[in-house]
C-alpha cells in the first residue's frame, strides 16, 4: 500500500492537510472509474481511494475536535480578560498598564479623566512617550512651577527610568494628582492616578495656619521695638510695618498702603520729611532700586523743624528690605545747644563735655545695638548666664548643708545645659538661611554623652524608661555644637516615642569612622514612614496633634548632618523599635579634655593676689569679685581699656593676674588693651574672657599669645588660671 504520509505535510494546518486527502481521493475514484491500467490495478485504486475517504473523515474528526477545544479556550481568555476590566474598572484610582515594549495593553475610566483633552486619545498601544507627551500639552496641566511642557516631559521621562517613583503633578484649578509609577515581573509597567486635592489643600491650610501665627508673633515684636521698622519686599513693595513708625511719621498707616510701591510711599512722605546731610532722595531711590547685592545704609532725615530720624536700610535674604527709623531729636538738641553755648560757656562745656560725650556715645551705641540686635542676641544672653554660673558656684561652695550644695550643683549643670541650648538655638537658626558656619574640630564624645545623661535622665525617669547612655572616650572631627544638637535631638525622641522599656546611647568604632547609634524599645517605624518622617511638620502617631512639638527635630537632625557630611542611618521594623545612627569621621590623638586635665582643686592654692578685672558688664564684674574675693585674693576693677591704664597708672600698683573682656565696647578691644599693658608692665599672666564664638577673635589671642576663656565662664578654668595653670584652657 502507498505511504500516504508522502503526499502529505504534518507540518500543514489540518485544513489544509484534509483538503489535499480529499482531492487525492477524487483523483482515484476516477481513475478507477475510467478502468485504466492492468488487471487488478483498478481495484488497487479504488482500495486506496477508501483508505484516504477513511483518513479523511479521521483528520475531519480531529479537527473538528481541535476547533471546539480552540472556542472553549478562548471563551476562557474572554472571560478572564472581562473579569480583569471589571476589577480595574472598580479601582477608585486611575490604573494604566504599558507592556514591556512601553505599549498601553489596557485602562480604567478614570485614567486621565482630570485631563479631558488627554483621555479620548489614550486607546490600546499608544506609545508610553506619546502619552507623556499629549500629557504635558494638555490645557489641564499647571506648569507653573514645572517651566515649560518640554522641560516637564523631559523631566518625566527620566522618572520613567525609576523601578518605582511615586510624585505630584499640578493641574489647573487647583487640583493635585499623585502618579505612581511601577515596573511588573515581566518588564511592563503599572501607572495609579489617585487624586490628593483635599490633601493639598488641607496641608496648604494648615502651613497657612503656622505662618498666621508666626506673622503674629514677628507683628508683636515689631511692636515691642522702640524704632519705627517698614519691611518692603522683592518687588519694592511695601509689606508690614509697626505702630512705632506712625508715632514717628505721625501718620496713620492703614490697610489701604499695604502693597503699595516704595516709590509711591515716598512720594506721600515728601511733604513730612526732608533729607538733610550729603545723603539725598535720590541716593535712597538707586538704592531701592539696585538690582545687585546692597550694602546697609544709614542716613539721616528731618521732620519739621525740630524731629531728626535716623533711618537705617539693609537688604533682606530674598532681596527685599527693611527700613528702621530712630528718633534722635534730643542727641541732635544736645548737640546744637552745645555749639550755642561754645562761645559763652566754655567753663560749662568743658566740665559737662565728657558726660554728653559719653552719653552720646552711648546713645549712638544703643542704636547700632538696636540695629544687629539679632546678631548680637547670643552674646547678651550668655553675658547675664555667666554671671548666674559664677553666683551659683559661690553658692555651690559655701553652702552649709548638703541639700544646698546638691541643689547648687544640679543649678551649674542646668545653667550648662542652658549655655549649650542658647549656642545651639542660635545656630540652628541660620541652618535654613544658609548662614550657619560648621566650626570642624577635634570633640571629645565623652563630654557631650555625659551632658545629655545629666540633661535628659529627668525626663526618662518621668516616663518610667531606662536611659543608658554608654561613655566613650574616643574624640571626632565634627562641630561640638552642632554634634549635640544632632544627638540631642535623637535621644530626645527616642524618649518621646517611647512608652516602656530602655533607651540606649553609645558609640562604636567603625573602620576610620565613629558610629554614634541611638536605641530605643518604642513602636518602631515602617518603611513607608521612612521617606517622611525627616520633612518638616510631620510627626507618627498621635503625637502628631501638636502636643510634642511641630516635628522640626529631624529635619533639623538631617540637615545638619547633611552640612558636616555625617551620614545619618535608620534600622527599625513597626513593633521592633528604632535605631538612628550618625557617622563620624575618628581623629587623631587629642590632647585630653581641658576640665579633665586641669587641676582639681575646689579653690586656687595661691591667695593674696592681686587681680585686674577689666569687664564692663556689671552683674559679671560683680559675681567675678564676688568668686575671686572668696579665695581670698583682691580685685582691682576697670570698664575700660584706657580707665585700666590710667587706674594702674593712678596707684602704682602691678597686679599678679589680669582677666580681660574681649568685647569693651567703643576703644580698645581686650587683646589691644593687654598689649597697651604688657608695653608698659611687663608680660603679665592674663586671660581674655568673651561671650562671642568668632574665629576671628581666637585667632586675635593666639596671635597675642594669650588664653581665651569662653563665657559662661569654667569655675575649674577660672581657678587654674588664677594658680598659674600654663597649659590650655
Amino acid at each position: 500500500m502507498t505511504n500516504t504520509s508522502a503526499l502529505i505535510d504534518n507540518s500543514e494546518p489540518l485544513e489544509q492537510q484534509n483538503a489535499r486527502l480529499v482531492q487525492i481521493a477524487d483523483a482515484l475514484m476516477r481513475k478507477v472509474e475510467r478502468g485504466e491500467g492492468p488487471d487488478g490495478l483498478a481495484y488497487a485504486e479504488f482500495e486506496r481511494a477508501a483508505l484516504l475517504e477513511a483518513q479523511v473523515r479521521q483528520r475531519t474528526t480531529d479537527l473538528e475536535r481541535t476547533l471546539q477545544l480552540l472556542h472553549t479556550a478562548n471563551a476562557a481568555a474572554e472571560t478572564a480578560r472581562s473579569n480583569l476590566a471589571e476589577a480595574v474598572e472598580s479601582f477608585s484610582e486611575g490604573f494604566a498598564l504599558f507592556d514591556q515594549d512601553d505599549r498601553l495593553v489596557m485602562t480604567n475610566s478614570r485614567f486621565c479623566r482630570d485631563l479631558r483633552d488627554v483621555a479620548p486619545r489614550v486607546e490600546p498601544g499608544l506609545a508610553f512617550a506619546d502619552y507623556v507627551a499629549l500629557v504635558s500639552r494638555s490645557i489641564y496641566l499647571d506648569l507653573s512651577d514645572d517651566g515649560s511642557a518640554t522641560d516637564w516631559r523631559r523631566h518625566r521621562l527620566e522618572r520613567h527610568a525609576d523601578t518605582s517613583t511615586v510624585f505630584n503633578v499640578r493641574l489647573t484649578r487647583d487640583r493635585w494628582l499623585q502618579v505612581g509609577e511601577h515596573r511588573t515581573a515581566s518588564g511592563g509597567t503599572v501607572i495609579l492616578q489617585t487624586d490628593v486635592s483635599d490633601i493639598m489643600r488641607a496641608e496648604r491650610a494648615k502651613r497657612d495656619r503656622i505662618m498666621d501665627e508666626q506673622a503674629q508673633m514677628v507683628r508683636a515684636t515689631l511692636d515691642h521695638l522702640n524704632q519705627g521698622v517698614c519691611i518692603f519686599d522683592n518687588r519694592r513693595r511695601l509689606a508690614g510695618w509697626n505702630r512705632r513708625m506712625e508715632m514717628l511719621l505721625d501718620r496713620p498707616f492703614d490697610g489701604h498702603v499695604i502693597g503699595i510701591s516704595f516709590d509711591a510711599l515716598l512720594a506721600r512722605l515728601d511733604e513730612q520729611i526732608k533729607f538733610s546731610g550729603l545723603f539725598t532722595r535720590d541716593h535712597l531711590m538707586t538704592w531701592a532700586r539696585n538690582t545687585r547685592p546692597r550694602r546697609p545704609i544709614s542716613f539721616e532725615v528731618a521732620r519739621g523743624t525740630d524731629d531728626v530720624l535716623s533711618v537705617f536700610a539693609q537688604e533682606l535674604p530674598d532681596q527685599g528690605f527693611v527700613i528702621s527709623f530712630t528718633d534722635v531729636s534730643a542727641e541732635r538738641a544736645a548737640e546744637r545747644a552745645l555749639r550755642d553755648m561754645n562761645e559763652t560757656l566754655e567753663r560749662r562745656v568743658a566740665d559737662r563735655t565728657e558726660e554728653l560725650g559719653d552719653a552720646l556715645e552711648e546713645a549712638r551705641r544703643a542704636n547700632r545695638s538696636k540695629t544687629r540686635f539679632v546678631a548680637a542676641a547670643g552674646h547678651d544672653l550668655l553675658q547675664p548666664l555667666s554671671a548666674a554660673k559664677l553666683f551659683v558656684s559661690y553658692l555651690e561652695e559655701h553652702a552649709d548643708t548638703d541639700l544646698g550644695r546638691s541643689t547648687a550643683t544640679k543649678a551649674v549643670s542646668a545653667l550648662a545645659s542652658v549655655e549649650d541650648i542658647i549656642e545651639a538655638l542660635l545656630d540652628i537658626s541660620k541652618l535654613d538661611s544658609g548662614q550657619a558656619v560648621m566650626t570642624v574640630q577635634d570633640v571629645q564624645l565623652g563630654r557631650i554623652l555625659s551632658s545629655l545623661r545629666t540633661e535628659l535622665t529627668p525626663a526618662a525617669e518621668a516616663k518610667g524608661l531606662d536611659l543608658r547612655i554608654v561613655d566613650s572616650t574616643r574624640t571626632v572631627r565634627s562641630d561640638p555644637v552642632f554634634l549635640r544638637r544632632i544627638l540631642q535631638n535623637l535621644v530626645t525622641n527616642a524618649i518621646r516615642y517611647t512608652d516602656a522599656g530602655r533607651v540606649l546611647v553609645g558609640a562604636r568604632a567603625v573602620g576610620a569612622d565613629m558610629r554614634i547609634e541611638v536605641h530605643d524599645t518604642g513602636p518602631g517605624i515602617s518603611s513607608e514612614d521612612r521617606k517622611v518622617i525627616f520633612q518638616e511638620f510631620r510627626q507618627l502617631g498621635p503625637s502628631a496633634s501638636g502636643s510634642k512639638g511641630l516635628g522640626l527635630g529631624l529635619t533639623i537632625v538631617e540637615r545638619a548632618c547633611a552640612m558636616l557630611d555625617h551620614p545619618l542611618n535608620l534600622r527599625s521594623a513597626t513593633g521592633q523599635g528604632a535605631c538612628f545612627s550618625v557617622t563620624a569621621p575618628r581623629s587623631g590623638p587629642m590632647e585630653q579634655d581641658v576640665s579633665a586635665s586641669l587641676p582639681g582643686s575646689p579653690a586656687p592654692q595661691s591667695t593674696n593676689l592681686v587681680v585686674l578685672l577689666v569687664e564692663n558688664d556689671p552683674d559679671l564684674t560683680d559675681a567675678l569679685v564676688l568668686m575671686i574675693e572668696s579665695w581670698k585674693s583682691h580685685v582691682i576693677h576697670a570698664e575700660t581699656g584706657a580707665a585700666a591704664l590710667e587706674l594702674l597708672d593712678e596707684i602704682d600698683i602691678v597686679p599678679d593676674r589680669m582677666i580681660l573682656d574681649y568685647q569693651l565696647g567703643e576703644g580698645m578691644t581686650g587683646v589691644e588693651t593687654l598689649a597697651a599693658l604688657r608695653a608698659r608692665h611687663g608680660a603679665i599672666p592674663a586671660a581674655v574672657i568673651s561671650a562671642s564664638r568668632k574665629e576671628e577673635i581666637r585667632h586675635d589671642c593666639t596671635r597675642a599669645g594669650v588664653q581665651l576663656l569662653p563665657k559662661p565662664l569654667d569655675k575649674t578654668r577660672l581657678i587654674a588660671f588664677l594658680d598659674g595653670y600654663d597649659g590650655p584652657l
